[in-house]
């Protein structure tokens, strides 16, 4: 079974055994939240890393994969929310709120990121040592002063350094990601939290791009909200052709900094074939 199926898999299992017995729209909310996915890619990072590192699907490294994807779905239905983005659409279908209302869409999320939690906390074939440095990976990756919550709160700010903003609101799971892979593989996770603050911050620039140049049906939501919103944008920030070049320095740097490892290769193979795709997708508008 690839690394796809068993996220679905893994996600639908927590999210089933979450809402038993609970209010039934606050489990539907959640499971508009998180299905059906896009590429996830911050949990297959961080499965891709711990076969790199040498352990094939270990149990610390899915059970991190679906806490990562389960903190990044919480993200953005608070991201979606009036207050924020007042985003319609979310990969291609209504965005949580505007299918279950404000109210569901933020307990939703808050919930996710209490149960991104609780799977690690009760996954009982996790030494426990091992259990606390992943818990600690996740809370700083969802708080602050360099997580999630503070990327979100730099948008309330007037004065906001672009690689501050990226790195927290983006480049924050990435390296949570990178590092949880490793920890579960037993290797030493300093190398790979530069190699998640890189491909992060890439996929940021790349996002950047695409809220400029690509269109809705592309993104799978509404485009053009940095400028309307006086967000913070490499384009804007940088102009289209200078956040290019970034963004491909990036993807260099992700893949120059990979440390040595058994599937160092294989996984330099499949960072160049991921962000080909993933990036390219947001590079040109297609044509009329």
């Amino acid at each position: 079974m690839n690394s796809g199926s068993l996220i679905e898999r893994f996600l639908a299992r927590a999210l089933r055994s979450a809402g038993d017995g609970g209010p039934p729209r606050l489990a539907a909310a959640v499971r508009h939240a998180v299905f059906p996915g896009g590429a996830r890619i911050r949990p297959r990072l961080c499965l891709a890393v711990a076969r790199a590192c040498g352990a094939e699907y270990a149990p610390a490294a899915m059970v991190c994969a679906g806490a990562i994807e389960m903190l990044h779905c919480a993200s953005l239905a608070h991201d979606d929310l009036p207050c924020f983005d007042d985003a319609a659409t979310r990969r291609g279908r209504p965005s949580v709120h505007r299918a279950y209302g404000e109210d569901l869409a933020v307990l939703a999320g808050d919930a996710l990121i209490v149960l991104a939690f609780q799977t690690v906390t009760r996954e009982g074939r996790i030494p426990a040592e091992l259990r606390l440095q992943l818990l600690a990976v996740l809370g700083t990756a969802a708080g602050m002063p360099h997580g999630i919550a503070a990327g979100q709160a730099w948008e309330c700010e007037s004065d906001v350094e672009l690689t501050d903003y990226q790195r927290a609101k983006t480049g924050a799971l990435f390296a949570a990601a990178a590092v949880a892979g490793a920890l579960a593989a037993g290797a030493d996770p300093l190398p790979w939290q530069r190699v998640g603050d890189h491909i992060g911050e890439a996929y940021q620039v790349a996002d950047d791009i695409g809220d400029v140049a690509a269109n809705a049906q592309q993104l799978g939501k509404p485009t053009g909200r940095d400028a309307a919103l006086g967000r913070p944008n490499a384009v804007a920030r940088l102009g289209m052709d200078s956040a290019q070049v970034r963004l491909q320095r990036l993807v260099d740097a992700s893949i120059d900094a990979i440390p040595a490892c058994p599937g160092a290769q294989e996984l330099r193979m499949q960072f160049q074939q991921a962000t080909h795709y993933l990036f390219s997708s947001r590079l040109a508008r297609p044509a009329a």
